[in-house]
C-alpha cells in the first residue's frame, strides 16, 4: 500500500490526518506543500485538490484521492480497523465530536493562530482576535467538561474523535490556549502524547518553522 499525504508542519488539519495514519499503523509518506509560498493556489496543486487545501491523501495503489481531514481519518479507520468505536452508537459519537471540532474548535483555533502568528504584526486585527479567543474559551470549556470523568472522548481507548479535537492543541505558537487553565484537557493531551507512535506536528510533518530558518 502506498499512501501519500500532502501536508505541511504548521497545518493542524493536516496533523489530524497525519497522526491518525501514524497511530493506525499505516505505511504513509508525507509530501511537503509550500503553503506560505503559495503552492496551494497553483494550477498543479489545484489539479490534485480543487479546494486548494491540505491535507490531501493519495492512495496510489487504488488510484484514489481524498481531501478533508475527517474524511481521511475515516479512510484510515477503514484501512486499519483501528481508532474507531466498538458499536454503531460509538461510531456516531465519534462522528459527532469530529463535526463539533470542525465547527467549534479547529476552524476557530486555526484562524486565531494564523492571525496572531503568521500575519505581519501591523496586520493583526486585535478586535477580531479578542472576539475569537472569547468564542474559543466556550469550546475549551465544553471539551474540558467532557473529559472530567473519562480518559477518552468516546469509549475506553483513543479514537479519531480524540485525534481530531487535539489537532491544534499541541502547537507551540500562542493563540490564547494555556493547558494549565484546563486540567482535564491537559491530562488528556498527556495521555495522547504518551501513546506509542505519537509525534509532535513539527516532527511528524515536513516544513516546520525550523526547516525554513
Amino acid at each position: 500500500m502506498t499512501l501519500k499525504l500532502y501536508c505541511f508542519g504548521e497545518s493542524g488539519n493536516a496533523y489530524k490526518a497525519a497522526l491518525t495514519l501514524e497511530l493506525a499503523g499505516l505505511d504513509w509518506q508525507p509530501v511537503f506543500v509550500d503553503f506560505f509560498g503559495g503552492e496551494t493556489r497553483s494550477p498543479d496543486f489545484r489539479a490534485i485538490n480543487p479546494m486548494g487545501e491540505v491535507p490531501v491523501l493519495v492512495d496510489t495503489d487504488h488510484d484514489y484521492t481524498l481531501t478533508q481531514s475527517g474524511a481521511i481519518q475515516d479512510y484510515a479507520v477503514h484501512l486499519s480497523g483501528r481508532l474507531t468505536g466498538a458499536t454503531p452508537e460509538d461510531r456516531r459519537e465519534i462522528l459527532r465530536w469530529i463535526l463539533w471540532d470542525n465547527h467549534k474548535l479547529s476552524s476557530q483555533v486555526g484562524m486565531t493562530r494564523f492571525l496572531m502568528n503568521f500575519l505581519p504584526e501591523d496586520k493583526r486585527p486585535a478586535e477580531v482576535i479578542g472576539f475569537m479567543q472569547g468564542r474559543l474559551k466556550a469550546a475549551y470549556a465544553t471539551l474540558n467538561a467532557a473529559l472530567e470523568t473519562r480518559d477518552w472522548l468516546v469509549g475506553d481507548a483513543i479514537t479519531t474523535a480524540d485525534i481530531a479535537c487535539c489537532g491544534y492543541l499541541f502547537y507551540p505558537e500562542p493563540f490564547g490556549f494555556d493547558r494549565s487553565d484546563w486540567p482535564h484537557i491537559d491530562a488528556w493531551l498527556t495521555r495522547i502524547s504518551d501513546m506509542p507512535g505519537w509525534k509532535h506536528p513539527y516532527d511528524l510533518m515536513p516544513g516546520s518553522p525550523a526547516d525554513r530558518t
